[in-house]
C-alpha cells in the first residue's frame, strides 16, 4: 500500500459542490488520517441536545453553546470529547507525543487539541482543559476514500487553528474559516447558500 500523507489535524472545508447532505458546508476536524483511513467531527453541526443532558458530569467544562455536535454519520450513539489545552496553541507540533506532559485523561492530536477520556472523572482535567466540545458521532472513511474526493475536488484542506473546535458561532464558521485563507479560497466564502438565487 501506498504511504498516506498525514492531514491528521488539518481542518477539511466541504466544498460548495459536495453534494452529501451529511456535509454541507461542513467544517471537518481530521482526528486520525493514515493508510488505515481517516476518523473526524463535523465542528459546525450542534444540535439541541445539551451536554448535561446526556453526560452531566461533563457540562460544566463544555464551551458554548453548552450543547451536544453531530461529529458525523457514524455512531452516533458515541460521544467523543475534544478540547484544547490553554497555552499550547503555539506547541510545536513536531515534537514527540512522549515528551508532552499531556494531564491523565488527554491524548494530544495535533498541536493544542486532543481527545478527552470522557470515561475519566472530569476533575483530574477540569483544571487543564479549555473549552470541551462532546460530539455525538463521528465522520469516517476507509483506506483510499477520502484521498479519492479530494481528487473529485469535494473538500479543501487547510490549516486548523485551536479556536476552530470551540468557536462559540460554529454556524458562521465555513465562512471565517474560508474567509481567513490566504488563496482565492477566501472568495468562495462569498458563496451564496443558495446558487439558484444568484
Amino acid at each position: 500500500m501506498t504511504e498516506v500523507s498525514s492531514l491528521t489535524g488539518r481542518l477539511l472545508v466541504a466544498s460548495p459542490a459536495l453534494a452529501d447532505p451529511n456535509f454541507d458546508r461542513a467544517v471537518v476536524l481530521l482526528i486520525d488520517h493514515d493508510d488505515e483511513g481517516s476518523l473526524g467531527v463535523v465542528l459546525n453541526r450542534p444540535t439541541p441536545v445539551g451536554v448535561g443532558d446526556i453526560l452531566l458530569p461533563w457540562a460544566g467544562l463544555a464551551g458554548d453553546p453548552g450543547v451536544v455536535f453531530q461529529g458525523g454519520p457514524v455512531a452516533l450513539d458515541s460521544a467523543l470529547g475534544v478540547a484544547v489545552i490553554p497555552g499550547d496553541e503555539g506547541f510545536p507540533r513536531s515534537r514527540p507525543r512522549s515528551s508532552r506532559a499531556d494531564p491523565v485523561g488527554f491524548r494530544r492530536v495535533y498541536g493544542a487539541i486532543g481527545l478527552v477520556d470522557l470515561e475519566a472523572p472530569p476533575e483530574l482535567l477540569a483544571a487543564a482543559l479549555g473549552s470541551l466540545r462532546i460530539f455525538a458521532g463521528y465522520s469516517g472513511w476507509g483506506p483510499g476514500q477520502l484521498e479519492e474526493e479530494l481528487k473529485t475536488g469535494a473538500w479543501y484542506v487547510v490549516e486548523s487553528e485551536p479556536g476552530d473546535v470551540s468557536s462559540p458561532e460554529p454556524e458562521s464558521l465555513w465562512r471565517a474559516v474560508l474567509r481567513r485563507q490566504r488563496s482565492k479560497l477566501a472568495m468562495i466564502a462569498t458563496y451564496p447558500d443558495d446558487p439558484s438565487l444568484n
